[in-house]
């Protein structure tokens, strides 16, 4: 298995819950403790060149790339969801032998030891797809991760398509992922948005490369408050009060 590691950040996103009047920015340019929060996101990720970091972008992009610009970027021009996103970067990966970590640009605190780990845990099991997750009991609007009588991984459902019963499961998708780029590709074109938000969900590929034969693993982490991504503006203070302690 070829070792070689690439990064999608998915930055796209108006973050329409988290204006305020006179402030119109892409959600990943809205800031914490001074900083946007895509700041966090490639310090995270700071392992990585940043030539092997592609931005996807979107929402009033130019202020992404004002900032940003030393990074490769693709462009998102309709939020149409996680899968779509990732297809606008696909042309970007064309001929990668190696593997794609994808991560959310609006999760600020997820710790540069946690992608680590996610990545080892992917070339160590030499799994298709390894998706990142975590228990807990809050009632987080996550994806909850199916596993069938044996405990393996079966499916990805998103909280607004779950069942009373699926919703009950307290193992949420963290939403950060690594792929094998030659196997994410073509997955990507077999992505349908029938779906209660009417989206191409990044969710469905795990399921479609099990179902190919394709080896999918899970890296389960107590990930605390790592896991909070910031969607309205009582997250984006609470992600601030956390970042303040964790910088003393």
């Amino acid at each position: 298995m070829n070792k070689s590691i690439k990064a999608v950040i998915l930055a796209a996103g108006k973050g329409t819950r988290l204006r305020t009047e006179g402030e119109d920015l892409p959600k990943v340019m809205r800031a914490a403790c001074g900083r946007p929060l895509l700041h966090y996101v490639l310090d995270g990720l700071s392992f990585l060149n940043d030539e092997d970091i592609i931005l996807v972008v979107g929402y009033k992009k130019e202020h992404v790339l004002a900032r940003f610009g030393q990074y490769p970027h693709a462009v998102q021009e309709d939020q149409l969801g996680t899968g779509h996103a990732v297809m606008a970067a696909a042309p970007l990966l064309e001929g990668f032998p190696g593997a794609v970590l994808v991560c959310c640009g609006d999760m600020p605190l997820i710790t540069r030891d946690t992608y680590r780990a996610l990545i080892e845990t992917h070339f160590a099991t030499e799994s298709a797809c390894t998706i990142l997750s975590s228990d807990t009991k809050e009632p987080l609007p996550f994806g909850r991760i199916i596993r069938d009588e044996e405990g393996a991984f079966r499916k990805i459902v998103e909280d607004k398509d779950c069942t009373p019963e699926e919703k009950a499961v307290t193992e949420l998708n963290a939403g950060v992922y690594v792929f094998q780029a030659e196997l994410l590709l073509p997955a990507l074109g077999k992505l349908r948005n029938t779906n209660a938000q009417g989206e191409y969900y990044l969710t469905d590929v795990p399921e479609l490369l099990l179902k190919q034969g394709e080896k999918v693993g899970v890296c389960r982490r107590p990930l605390g408050e790592e896991i909070i991504g910031v969607n309205t503006l009582e997250q984006l203070h609470e992600v601030e009060q956390i970042l303040r302690a964790r910088e003393g």
